[in-house]
């Protein structure tokens, strides 16, 4: 029987051996010696007793037994020679009391390499162990730059912690965002049941994700158990069955292939034009044709305390207006991120199949409700959110901030100017530098002072009186709530008064108009049929999304800049990031005649050469402002 599994075993190492022949790669087992750095610039360190996951094992210490085996561990040496009858022997072993005694191996960027034991671990192979014991020895490489080695020293960090090392990501900070899904903190040592518990949860998620295709997928099952615990949480994926776990794996499937993009967000820079076939609203939506279209917004405050939720409330009263007998509308305020996916289930019972989540704090529960409710559409006012079941919005406000940043670097009579803004996410950092830049186009020598209104134990305005600036950029707009005159562009006159000088302008109902149109002109099916990204809708001026409000306060020439700028911006004949472009540390842009790109402008994570400030990290900010900062910041939690 033993003989008859070295045959079979004997097979299948050939049918490798000369597939990868074919291919023009090594067909036999990849030897440490062959791909060590050179001596001096790696450590040994003992690990001890550790459990090697079987499908980690890629090779041989020394080139001498390499050739016994091809690539994937099955034997190539004659059924007749001794090597046969000693796997044979190994094999009885295995079947009758189990192969105990452990290996000794290295570990090497997280894959492990036999020194003794070689036939032992081809044996296991060929019965499908999970993992062998083994004592280890780390070869710890130095830190460089490249890619690899930073990904393996955040393995190595995470390691120390949990003593997990069966799975792997692909991309950088994947094993600090695990160590924070979990539930654990950034130094916090896993206990030995929450690493039983982990690996029994993710052996039962990679074993499904495998069977439905995974591996044809160009990512890791790390990858996609992080996604997937990132949209359910952890706890709640524990407490699933198997059967549950399974149909919210095969539901979720296109989160895992978005992973597998460079570049995950398909960003929309303008409205569609282009008419599609004619066809009933709903119909472009949902494939029928009933005669309204019934749309919820979720907001997180309540229209007259929140400038924000304000502004969006504006916009659900135009689409009322603008589409009387084919769109009616409903809202839910006063929404927390943990009541976020219970309110749009109530609008979905209530009949609503376009649902506008108006918070990026809400991505989570938009992303679970539409995976679960697929008939239903659901968009959230966020800025680089990567998820294929929810498509995403927001509008470029960098635009209006630049002809902010100009106004006020005219009307500044001390060259100091300030800025108030509320938390560190994707935009907000565009919007500072497009500001500063727009300031130094018209006064070389003006400084813009930053402050956060979402950091601990600060008032802004305390801070900013003792800079001396003269003209502030606070608030977007006013709120109904509250009669204060700053917001905007202000400055303060000699008897300490407010003078407003411009306000910018988010016009959501002009946006959430042409949202509505590009379903009625049938490009919604087509954007969702012609890629395979995320869709984030991200307007400015040329869509009318986006403006600037001068005061009577403006001196005329200076209205007359503003119009001229807000012209060649809308036009695309100017862009506030082009040219030459400076950070508080050094040259970001060298290029005169190149313009930042889309990307490059929503991920911005430095501040102008004329900034004074900083991006605090998010430990230094208050609680409220953690539920957008964990979806949207740009500083990151340390792991």
């Amino acid at each position: 029987m033993a003989l008859e599994d070295y045959s079979k075993a004997y097979k299948m190492g050939k049918r490798e051996y000369q597939a990868r022949m074919l291919q023009g790669v090594q067909p036999t087992l990849q030897v440490l010696n062959d791909i060590l750095p050179p001596k001096g610039s790696y450590s040994e360190i003992p690990l001890g007793l550790v459990q090697i996951p079987m499908n980690q094992i890629v090779g041989t210490v020394t080139a001498g037994r390499s050739n016994s085996f091809a690539a994937n561990f099955m034997p190539i040496l004659k059924e007749e020679s001794e090597f046969a009858r000693k796997w044979a022997a190994l094999s009885t072993i295995h079947v009758e009391e189990g192969i105990r005694d452990p290996i000794k191996a290295y570990e090497y960027m997280n894959k492990f390499y036999v020194e003794e034991g070689n036939k032992r671990v081809s044996v296991l192979k060929f019965f499908d162990a999970v993992s062998v014991p083994g004592n280890v020895t780390r070869i710890l490489p130095k830190r460089t730059d490249e890619r690899e080695n930073r990904l393996y020293y955040e393995f190595v960090d995470f390691y120390d912690l949990s003593q997990i090392n069966y799975l792997w990501f692909s991309k950088e900070g994947s094993f600090a965002k695990l160590q924070k899904a979990v539930g654990k903190g950034p130094k916090e040592v896993w206990t030995e049941d929450e690493k039983l518990s982990f690996s029994s949860l993710y052996s039962r998620f990679s074993l499904e994700f495998e069977a439905k295709g995974g591996s044809k997928l160009s990512i890791t099952a790390g990858d996609a158990f992080l996604a997937f615990i990132t949209i359910y949480e952890y706890k709640t994926i524990a407490s699933m069955t198997t059967s549950e776990m399974n149909t919210m794996i095969a539901k979720s499937w296109e989160e895992f292939e978005l992973l597998q993009e460079d570049k995950e967000v398909d960003l929309k820079m303008d409205p569609a034009k282009e008419k599609k076939e004619k066809v009933p609203l709903l119909g472009r939506l949902l494939g029928t044709a009933p005669t309204k279209l019934k749309i919820a917004f979720i907001y997180e405050k309540t229209p007259s305390s929140s400038a924000w939720t304000y502004a969006h409330e504006l916009g659900r009263l135009h689409l009322e207006q603008t589409f009387p007998d084919e769109v009616s509308t409903m809202y839910f305020e006063n929404t927390t991120a943990e009541q976020a996916e219970e309110r749009i289930s109530d609008a979905i019972r209530a009949g609503c199949n376009l649902i506008f989540t108006t918070t990026p704090a809400f991505v989570q529960a938009s992303v679970k409700a539409a995976i679960a409710n697929r008939d239903v559409r659901i968009l959230n006012c966020s800025l680089n959110t990567s998820h294929r079941y929810i498509r995403t919005y927001y509008a470029r406000m960098h635009e209006a901030k630049f002809l902010m940043g100009a106004i006020a670097g005219a009307m500044a009579e001390n060259n100091r100017l300030a800025y108030i803004e509320d938390y560190p996410i994707f935009g907000s950092i565009a919007n500072i530098n497009a500001f500063a830049l727009g300031a130094k186009m018209i006064n070389p020598r003006a400084l813009v002072y930053l402050e956060w209104s979402s950091k601990k134990d600060l008032n802004p305005m305390d801070n900013l009186r003792l800079t001396g600036a003269t003209c502030i950029s606070g608030k977007d707009m006013i709120i109904p709530e509250e009669s204060s005159r700053s917001f905007g562009i202000y400055r303060f006159d000699d008897n300490g008064n407010i003078c407003s000088l411009a306000m910018p302008l988010w016009h959501w109902g002009k946006f959430y108009e042409q949202l509505i149109r590009t379903i009625m002109n049938g490009t919604w099916k087509y954007d969702d049929a012609s890629t395979t990204k995320a869709i984030n809708y991200w307007w400015g001026m040329s869509a009318g999304v986006i403006d600037v409000v001068c005061s009577k306060n403006l001196p005329i020439g200076t209205k007359r800049l503003v119009e001229l700028l807000k012209k060649t911006i809308s036009t695309g004949e100017f862009n506030p990031f082009s040219g030459v472009l400076y950070s508080q540390n050094g040259v970001v842009q060298e290029d005169p005649n190149r313009s930042l790109s889309p990307e490059e402008i929503v991920t911005m994570d430095w501040l102008a050469e004329n900034v004074i400030g900083d991006i605090p990290k998010p430990a230094q900010l208050q609680e409220k402002a953690k539920p957008v900062v964990r979806q949207q910041g740009v500083e990151k939690e340390e792991g």
